[in-house]
């Protein structure tokens, strides 16, 4: 897809995932990469901060993003930021001035997200901050919008909320799902 045909954002995801060591072999990248190119999701932004046994942090920065879609990504933030403000539509368009020329370098996490992170990780790790648009929900959102749908929720349910829901159902002493 051309940057003309995915001007507009999906869903955007944070994903924050932990590694014991560097996990620096490409694989995850590589997987991303793909998914891009399939037109799932594209990163806005990924922040990889690595710190050695010596203390030392190592930091790595990925877009899928050009600097012309990083800035029209800040803009709607920023827009998005002073609407949800009660800001008027010159606080709005002063809001989504701001949110562009913040991601003029093309990335939304900077240098004090960087040593954030570092702080928190013990010698030996590696942390991931990835924001992740998700480019296929884009047909179904127009899909929905076209309908005249409203979003009633939203919600990600992952394998351990399920694992946790067994576990009450135990602690109830009522039967699994599907047994008799």
């Amino acid at each position: 897809m051309t940057g003309a045909q995915r001007s507009t954002f999906g869903p955007v995801q944070m994903l924050v995932v932990g590694f014991d060591g560097t996990a620096r072999d490409g694989e995850i990248l590589a997987e991303l990469k793909r998914l891009n190119e399939a037109g799932v999701v594209r990163l806005i932004d990924l922040l990889v901060v690595t710190k050695n046994e010596d203390g030392e942090l190592d930091r790595l920065q990925v877009s899928d993003l050009t600097t012309e879609e990083a800035e029209q990504f800040g803009a709607i933030v920023g827009a998005l930021i002073g609407l949800g403000a009660g800001g008027d539509d010159e606080e709005v368009t002063l809001a989504a001035v701001a949110g562009a020329a913040e991601l003029e370098d093309g990335h939304v996490f900077g240098d004090t997200e960087t040593w954030y992170v570092g702080d928190a990780l013990e010698p030996g790790t590696t942390a991931a901050i990835a924001l992740l648009d998700h480019q296929w929900a884009i047909p179904l959102r127009e899909k929905i919008v076209a309908r005249d749908g409203v979003l009633l929720a939203d919600a990600w349910i992952h394998p351990a909320d399920l694992v946790a829901v067994g576990l009450l159902a135990a602690d109830k002493g009522a039967a699994p799902i599907g047994a008799s």
